[in-house]
């Protein structure tokens, strides 16, 4: 990997600048890329000044719909100027940071086809920033068939900081409804370090498709106390249940996001989680 050089374009954002602080620590060379810095993925020629060198890219620019600025043109235009260029420029593999909003079942949007939620199930996104997401996907694979070059999708949920364990506890004691009110995220969420990991991993390790997507999470919920069947079938007690292998006997807290693909296919495992959270404070049960 240290012969590896990376542009990480959303290199001032909040992921991006924890990607920036792992990549300097361990050595390996990269090129940030970010409009706060004065880098524009809708000029070509700004693209072209950074790419330079770089063998794969990290892809984690965006913009929420909530934004001012135009969000289409950012995740869509700015996608492809990107492609484009990364085709014509020795480009090796690209990770696109997608996310779980592809689904359209986040954030209050609907509820899921079936639990567990698996890296096939339908996508049907109605926000403005899931469909930039989805058609972003959909624009790798399209580039990636026709090029030959890899790209990845990762979607992960909520990215948690190590700060934010703290503060969603807090928030849980001042209101308990808080887990699931306004909306339900299944109790899914990532911690920045294992999506780091992952990310990593997406640009090394060998794949046998083009184009791959993963669902990414922590391996469990993030819970008041309840299971995870118990959460599913109380918040959306219509939706069909369909896990055979056991894993939420062996372990009833078991993220209602499976990530296993990703775990087998990326040689990956998330080290992060609720439990090991409530473990380093001494407190044995959930």
């Amino acid at each position: 990997m240290r012969n590896m050089k990376i542009l990480l374009t959303g290199s001032e954002g909040q992921i991006g600048k924890y990607f920036s602080s792992e990549l300097y620590e361990r050595g390996i060379d990269f090129v940030g890329f970010d409009l706060a810095s004065g880098q524009d993925l809708q000029k070509p020629e700004s693209i072209l000044e950074s790419i330079s060198g770089c063998s794969r890219i990290i892809h984690l620019a965006l913009a929420s719909g909530d934004q001012t600025h135009n969000s289409m043109g950012v995740n869509l235009k700015g996608l492809f100027n990107l492609l484009s260029i990364a085709e014509t420029n020795s480009i090796e593999r690209i990770l696109y940071l997608s996310s779980v909003d592809v689904l359209g079942i986040f954030k209050g949007e609907s509820q899921p086809s079936y639990f567990p939620i698996d890296d096939e199930h339908p996508c049907l996104p109605s926000t403005e920033y899931g469909m930039t997401k989805f058609l972003g996907e959909e624009m790798c694979r399209s580039w990636s068939q026709r090029t030959g070059i890899p790209s990845i999708a990762l979607r992960p949920p909520g990215v948690w900081f190590p700060e934010t364990y703290d503060q969603i506890a807090n928030y849980r004691r001042e209101r308990p409804s808080y887990e699931w009110d306004p909306y339900w995220e299944y109790g899914a969420f990532i911690d920045v370090r294992d999506l780091f990991e992952v990310s990593l991993k997406a640009l090394t390790v060998q794949t046998r498709k083009n184009h791959s997507r993963y669902l990414v999470s922590s391996l469990d919920i993030t819970t008041s106390g309840r299971t995870s069947q118990e959460l599913a079938g109380w918040l959306c007690p219509n939706v069909m249940w369909r896990e055979t292998r056991g894993r939420y006997k062996e372990d009833p807290y078991s993220s209602l996001v499976d990530c296993t693909p990703a775990m087998q296919d990326l040689e990956w495992k998330p080290e992060y989680s609720w439990k090991r959270y409530h473990e380093s404070l001494g407190i044995a049960k959930i």
